[in-house]
């Protein structure tokens, strides 16, 4: 498989570390805006003509596809901020090529009843373009990172195996990790992470389909494997709106783990307007305020050795098996120092990371097929699972 790796970040990173070893990997093009950033994921690998580097300017549809072109790319995988989903996943439709994605297209909150009605959902943009791209056979795989991705590998999982009736699918997110040095310091991209946690979270039900609900709603206390007891509460995310298309189930809400220091910052950015993601005019100089907060805090990519600590990402479901209640959660946890021991990323960037891996690894060996725009609760989930464990990220299941 050729891959052109849109996004040489700290996912992007460790996508490309973990799928090193793999010899079904041809080649993996480290594209990047920023040239120093990919020369230096590069020089980790060390293997330059496996793991080529090239500028891109992900807002430019063109300069995706002529790299595409340039080396004959099967896939073109998306690892930037989801602002730039539009014109990636253009390009690989107009190149012929598969795509896949750990972010969908952005949402927009509905005009005049944001916190009930949803407006565009995430990911709208992409399912409007579903029959086009099953009409050209191509495969648009959304969704496939970890949280989404792996999560809802598991609610298929739960579905076909372990329950006659689903009431509840929730993602359930918490972590113990610190970052020594820093009073505020981000483990993933912070330009996501305000995107998702002050948009108003969105939750299905089977008898009203999508509404929404105000930031940081319904806070609840879930006991996380290997971490303990994290009070979660509502975040906008794929997993809510990529579930009900392929699995019956009453009820599917996503909620983090996201502690009170780090909900206030983010009030405190919003009350500020530094969230703001438009550009405005700051001294005869256009800037985007969100950019500004990115460029102020220290790199996800670079904070590896000064994290200490484990993240869960798990799938809860409630329902009934052989006339019996049921509850299960089935998790992965990502222990900070043993993914910098084995591909030098830290674990929120890794454990986002390997879903998008398995998932080659099944396309490219004709385990998982389709065409149009799927998401992973498409696919078998039972060959996904059996190889988390060679990857690195064995999964686990525990009754509640």
């Amino acid at each position: 498989m050729k891959v052109l790796l849109v996004g040489v970040g700290g996912v992007g990173e460790a996508i490309a570390a973990i799928a090193k070893p793999r010899q079904w990997l041809e080649q993996m093009v480290l594209a990047d805006y920023n040239i120093k950033r990919a020369e230096e994921v590069q020089k980790k690998l060390g293997d330059n003509n496996r793991f080529p580097v090239e500028f891109v300017d992900a807002s430019k549809q063109t300069s995706i596809e002529d790299l595409a072109r340039k080396y004959n790319v099967d896939l073109i995988m998306n690892s930037v901020d989801p602002v730039f989903n539009k014109q990636i996943f253009d390009a690989a439709f107009a190149v012929g090529a598969n795509y896949m994605d750990m972010a969908m297209t952005l949402s927009e909150p509905h005009p005049t009843d944001p916190y009930n009605k949803p407006g565009i959902k995430l990911g709208d943009y992409q399912f409007d373009k579903a029959k086009d791209w099953k009409e050209k056979n191509l495969l648009a795989l959304v969704g496939i990172g970890v949280e989404p991705g792996m999560a809802d590998v598991f609610a298929r999982y739960a579905q076909d195996h372990l329950f006659d009736e689903i009431e509840e699918i929730g993602i359930r997110d918490g972590a113990n990790l610190l970052i020594e040095g820093y009073d505020f310091a981000p483990s993933f991209s912070i330009w996501t992470t305000i995107e998702e946690c002050l948009n108003p979270p969105i939750i299905w039900e089977e008898d009203k389909g999508w509404f929404t609900t105000a930031p940081f709603s319904e806070p609840e206390v879930f006991d996380f494997p290997e971490i303990g007891p994290v009070e979660v509460v509502n975040v906008e995310h794929e997993e809510v709106i990529l579930m009900p298309r392929w699995l019956k189930t009453k009820r599917a809400t996503f909620k983090y783990g996201l502690g009170n220091q780090f909900i206030d910052v983010l009030k405190t950015l919003h009350m500020l307007g530094l969230d703001n993601k438009e550009k405005i005019t700051v001294k005869g100089v256009q800037v985007a305020p969100r950019d500004v907060v990115a460029a102020c805090l220290p790199d996800p990519a670079h904070l590896g050795d000064k994290m200490s600590g484990k993240t869960c990402a798990g799938t809860w479901v409630k329902g009934m098996k052989d006339g019996k209640k049921k509850e299960v959660y089935i998790y992965q946890v990502a222990d900070n120092n043993s993914c910098m021991d084995a591909w030098g990323c830290q674990a929120v960037v890794a454990q986002t990371a390997f879903s998008a891996i398995i998932a080659m690894d099944l396309i490219e060996h004709g385990v998982w097929a389709g065409a149009g725009v799927l998401g992973p609760e498409a696919f078998p989930p039972d060959p996904f699972m059996e190889k988390m464990a060679d990857y690195g990220f064995p999964y686990g299941m525990k009754e509640m």
